[in-house]
């Protein structure tokens, strides 16, 4: 399921850029902002193609590690930026979401 998940919301920023991030930045959204949006929406899904084809405690944990890695950098982002605050503090608790349902992953193995 968290594959899915995962795959879905890559999905979304890679295809849906302007709309996602129109929910929460002022516009006009800048050409780099887009860009940004797709190449996470792309480590998205990679991350879910990786990991629906290798579960292991190793493949899950190390994308768990990525997430918090991403999430500390949005809440950078969210100190240093009232533009972008509304859209870091998002992709932020996604990631949070994410390792979370990591988390129950790997206690469901033991």
């Amino acid at each position: 399921m968290t594959s899915t998940a995962r795959a879905a919301y890559g999905a979304a920023l890679l295809l849906l850029p302007q709309r996602l991030l129109r929910l929460g930045a002022r516009p006009p959204l800048p050409d780099a902002a887009l860009t940004v949006a797709r190449v996470l929406g792309a480590r998205h899904l990679m991350q879910a193609v990786v990991t629906a084809a290798a579960p292991t405690t190793r493949v899950v944990t190390a994308g768990a590690g990525v997430d918090a890695l991403h999430a500390s950098s949005q809440m950078g982002l969210a100190a240093l930026s009232s533009r972008w605050r509304t859209v870091a503090l998002a992709d932020a608790a996604a990631a949070a979401v994410l390792i979370a349902a990591a988390g129950g992953t790997l206690r469901g193995r033991r």
